[in-house]
């Protein structure tokens, strides 16, 4: 069983996906898989180079990823071409790790999972959700930005009311770590109630 772990930004997605990795769940992380398929010499970099110039290649070739972050969060356009070349490759390569996984479920983590062709792929969709003033306060703590940038880096990702429309589990992130490592568990344990046959037969395999 497929499950798609998403939320906003600086929600908990990282921390949670950390905690089902902890109790042996196989964790694919699409942040990963973005890193790598940018790496230098990639097809990938190039074709970002191409579209968005060097402004957004450091000298050794890697991405500058401040400057892309940047631009993508305030020219819908851009974030679309840059979507349009890294989405393909990451879709495939989880693919590729889905298939090569074994255990009762496993968790495929997609901060943008709203609007992601993984959308179709994954067989539940489980939302880490928290107040907005929560992601806020988070984001400036981590990045040590203005209060202005993280409420545009908020309002150019799915709202908090789009993602919780496409849940089937919600974990609230609102509290402590042993409140959050306590939904955890319960799911954990859901999660394989539900991959066991008799359930696998009420539902259709995720597919692209």
């Amino acid at each position: 069983m497929k499950v798609g772990l998403t939320g906003g930004i600086a929600s908990g997605k990282t921390t949670v996906s950390n905690m089902f990795a902890d109790l042996g769940v196989p964790v694919i992380d699409t942040d990963v898989i973005a890193r790598e398929v940018v790496e230098p010499g990639k097809p990938a970099i190039e074709e970002i180079r191409e579209r968005f110039g060097e402004d957004v290649i450091d000298e050794s070739g890697n991405l500058e990823r401040s400057a892309m972050r940047k631009l993508v969060f305030r020219d819908n356009d851009a974030r679309a071409d840059l979507e349009a070349i890294l989405h393909p490759r990451i879709g495939a390569e989880v693919k590729r790790q889905s298939e090569s996984l074994e255990g009762a479920y496993q968790i495929i983590a997609v901060p943008l999972l709203v609007n992601s062709m993984l959308l179709k792929f994954v067989d539940r969709v489980l939302v880490v959700d928290c107040q907005e003033d929560k992601q806020i306060e988070r984001l400036l703590k981590r990045d040590s930005g203005s209060i202005e940038d993280a409420k545009r880096i908020l309002a150019s990702q799915s709202s908090r009311e789009e993602r919780l429309a496409i849940a089937d589990d919600i974990i609230r992130n609102d509290s402590d770590l042993r409140h959050l490592q306590t939904q955890v568990i319960a799911l954990h344990e859901h999660f394989q109630r539900l991959s066991k046959p008799q359930y696998q037969r009420e539902r259709s395999p995720g597919k692209f």
